[in-house]
């Protein structure tokens, strides 16, 4: 890797580098924190695009472009005071004028302004967190919801297109075969009971039950800034997915990176829960914001998009583990299947408490309606 300091000195901070370092916990891309003594910003993020993931990241950047721009006009345009706090994350251009730097070995680097006095984390703190979440991904949701699709470039064809990933499962285990384990074992036959309801959201855009909208492709809880003082959501970050897809992939990921109190990287597998409770309240949060856009079809699948992106994303882990790890980073050659095991986990928890969840969302659609409506109750 190119000298951190050097590569950062390509961007236009206003300011001299002072130091940069490791920042964050992200499993694809390489992201730096960068101090600057002076200039218009304290601190910038720096990150390093895997191309073996996108291949085509200038795409990022002109999807960023869109949506900044989109919201800039809204904002400006908008007579309403802001309701609270929200930042989104701009671009900082190269000193050659470009909104991102190729090193010597063909890097692609970009540069990012940091959101001062707020941090992520890696798991649920309270219940008020939990609900600053959902708040932020429906405003997230809200604020782009009349942005037409067609402004946004595909950055990954097939994110989140659950079909795709157990056929490439499939071709993964027909070329490799795998090395024999009972958590292998327990994987294979995970993956075998559950594959003929895969394709239930694209059976539904295919339906025109589902459309597609403007969506952030990753929000995660370590994806969303939470201010210092005031506990209140700020910011969403790590914008490389923002594309078309489905609001549900968005929901689904949200709750099932949330609702998980032990994480994705715990060992202690039996202890492995979808907490209702968290759920709940992640609801409440995100319909305060994502109600007036949503339809009847929209509620009725927001189940199965809790079912499924958990179901997807250990399917993911373990077809990496199979093919030798060669999308997420590891630790060891053992990591993904790991990974894969709390997601399966997950999966079953879910399923466990499917009346519970569907309940909810029951709830939720009635309560929220009738707010949004303006009818006591």
């Amino acid at each position: 890797m190119p000298a951190l300091v050097a590569v950062a000195e390509e961007f236009d901070f206003g300011g001299e580098v002072l130091d940069v370092q490791r920042y964050g916990s992200g499993n694809v891309n390489d992201t730096f924190l960068v101090t600057l003594d002076s200039g218009p910003y304290g601190k910038a993020i720096l990150q390093r695009v895997n191309q073996q993931v996108f291949h085509r990241p200038e795409l990022i950047i002109l999807n960023m472009r869109a949506f900044m721009d989109y919201l800039r006009r809204e904002m400006e345009q908008s007579a309403e005071l802001p309701e609270r706090r929200w930042e989104t994350p701009d671009i900082i251009a190269s000193k050659g004028g470009a909104d991102y730097f190729v090193d010597a070995e063909q890097g692609f680097w970009r540069a990012t302004t940091f959101v001062e006095g707020a941090q992520t984390y890696d798991t649920i703190q309270s219940y008020r967190h939990a609900a600053e979440v959902g708040y932020a991904l429906g405003r997230f949701h809200r604020l782009l919801s009349a942005l037409p699709v067609e402004k946004l470039y595909d950055t990954l064809e097939g994110f989140h297109i659950t079909p795709r990933y157990l056929a490439h499962y499939d071709e993964v285990l027909a070329r490799d075969g795998y090395k024999s384990s009972p958590e292998v074992r327990y994987a294979l036959n995970f993956v075998a009971q559950r594959r003929g309801w895969a394709s239930v959201l694209e059976d539904a855009v295919a339906r025109r039950e589902l459309t597609i909208r403007p969506i952030h492709g990753d929000p995660k809880v370590n994806n969303i800034m939470i201010d210092d003082i005031t506990g209140q959501a700020v910011s969403m970050v790590d914008l490389d997915t923002v594309k078309p897809g489905l609001v549900h992939y968005d929901i689904g990921d949200c709750l099932r990176s949330c609702c998980n109190p032990l994480g994705e990287e715990t060992c202690a597998l039996d202890e492995v829960r979808f907490e209702t409770d968290l759920c709940q309240t992640i609801l409440e949060g995100y319909l305060s914001q994502a109600q007036p856009f949503l339809n009847r079809h929209d509620y009725e699948y927001l189940y199965a998009a809790v079912h499924l992106i958990a179901f997807e994303l250990g399917l993911r882990f373990f077809t990496d583990y199979l093919e030798g790890n060669v999308y997420f980073r590891t630790q060891d050659a053992e990591h993904n299947l790991r990974r894969a095991l709390v997601q399966f986990r997950l999966t079953e928890s879910i399923e466990r408490q499917a009346d519970a969840i569907q309940m909810i969302i029951n709830d939720q659609q009635l309560s929220s309606a009738i707010i949004y409506r303006g009818i006591p109750h």
